[in-house]
């Protein structure tokens, strides 16, 4: 982004960013979680704000929605002439078998990716990311709310003012050979093309907002992870909170230096995702499983996590395959998945369960259904055995109707077909009242101890 608006080499790109990170890191030391959340809370009006006004202004330069419908189609045409296929741009399974999303690796986007694989902002099973927002709450009830607004506003309501300035880009730049070059350049070259100067610095300071509501996660959740779980644990055990507090701060900055040196060596940001999918491969389904399996112990997460690393790394700089491939992709998820399953199960088997007394403690916590729990559910008797699996299974599969109605029902709103996306909005509305009405009737207290 700033070496395509302010035309300036990468190296002085990067100085820019430390620039960002300091002030991050700064905003992250000195007001920790609260001022995090707040401070997301600002740039994710502003963001939102800024790719919408750019969003409204790209189609308008291409013709309107008929203008891009129109472009698309010529695009679709242009595809299928000579191949007798039929696919779209559109279409949630566009051109499947071709070079760019052949069938295996849609199935694995689809089928594998949501339980298997382990990745920033979307850990299976829970993770930083959202446990941050979750215990910043004031009550289980506005946890749970937050979680599904969180949910709805990432996947459902964020991608599409991305996706039509996308769409626009490949209308407007269909036979650019710089653009089929590099597509993830399309985005900078619209804004600087259809939004107003005026806007400019505003659509500069959201990007700004948006990498400082990211690293500002991470700074505060790394850290916390290397102060509380590795210094605080194993280095040094009986200090003041206050020394623990100027570790912590000292940790960010160290984070700080080591996300400068990854952002110079990272050329795609596609490339970034699909490299950290590859690399999480297979930790995903050790997440899941501790929370309704008792047998899960420290070892499995360790295993998974460290044979995953290992495996992804030997498949991508040993073997050639590549995460930003589609093929190798596919194949370097599967096999990593498969492996990692094999040596996680295989660790958890050959090594010692966790000790009863926090066996019996996190059952008393967090309460998991007894069903996969029944050892240590027979030792704590103070603690009614729940048996929620189809109560919970229901909330889940509305929740995912419900992010996936709202998704495609502003999409077909957006693109005119107003009826299809009314009944898609009142699915996902309905999905909604499902969840709230379980969790009001079985009591949102219950949903800790």
């Amino acid at each position: 982004i700033l070496t395509l608006v302010l035309g300036v080499e990468k190296i002085y790109a990067i100085a820019i960013l430390i620039g960002i990170m300091v002030l991050t890191a700064s905003i992250s030391t000195l007001s920790g979680l609260w001022g995090v959340l707040v401070m997301d809370l600002f740039q994710f009006v502003l963001k939102m704000g800024m790719v919408i006004a750019l969003a409204v202004f790209a189609v308008e330069a291409v013709g309107g929605m008929s203008g891009l419908k129109e472009g698309l189609l010529h695009i679709d045409q242009a595809r299928n002439a000579g191949t007798g296929a039929t696919g779209s741009v559109m279409s949630f399974t566009p051109d499947l078998n071709s070079l760019w999303m052949p069938m295996i690796t849609f199935f694995v986007y689809i089928a594998v990716n949501w339980w298997a694989t382990w990745y920033p902002g979307a850990e299976p099973g829970g993770g930083g990311y959202i446990a941050q927002r979750i215990f910043s709450a004031k009550n289980e009830k506005h946890s749970i709310l937050a979680t599904l607004w969180f949910n709805i506003a990432h996947y459902a309501i964020r991608p599409w003012p991305w996706i039509l300035v996308a769409l626009v880009a490949m209308v407007r730049f269909q036979n650019d050979p710089a653009f089929a070059q590099d597509p993830e350049s399309g985005y900078i070259r619209i804004m600087m093309l259809d939004l107003p100067v005026s806007l400019r610095g505003l659509m500069i300071a959201a990007f700004a907002a948006a990498y400082m509501s990211t690293i500002g996660t991470q700074f505060n959740w790394g850290a916390s992870y290397l102060v509380s779980d590795v210094y605080r644990r194993f280095i040094k055990k009986n200090e003041t909170e206050k020394h623990y507090v100027t570790v912590s701060q000292l940790t960010t900055v160290v984070l700080m230096i080591c996300s400068a040196i990854v952002s110079f060596y990272m050329e795609s940001i596609a490339q970034a995702w699909q490299f950290l999918m590859a690399l999480g491969a297979g930790t995903g389904l050790v997440y899941i499983l501790r929370w309704f399996w008792w047998r899960i112990n420290a070892w499995s997460e360790v295993s998974a996590m460290l044979s995953a690393f290992i495996i992804s790394l030997v498949l991508e700089f040993g073997f050639g395959m590549t995460s930003s491939n589609a093929y190798d992709f596919a194949y370097l998820v599967l096999i990593t998945t498969g492996v990692t399953s094999v040596v996680w199960l295989s660790v958890t088997f050959l090594t010692k369960p966790e000790p009863d007394e926090i066996l019996m403690s996190f059952y008393r916590t967090v309460r998991p259904s007894a069903r996969m729990w029944g050892p240590i559910a027979a030792k704590v008797q103070d603690v009614v055995p729940q048996h929620d699996d189809l109560f919970n299974l229901s909330n889940w599969a509305f929740g995912c109707l419900m992010i996936y109605m709202t998704l495609f029902g502003l999409g077909k709103l957006i693109f005119g077909e107003y009826l299809l996306g009314s009944v898609f909005l009142c699915v996902a509305a309905i999905s909604f009242w499902v969840i709230y009405r379980n969790l009001s009737k079985r009591g949102w207290e219950s949903l800790s101890s």
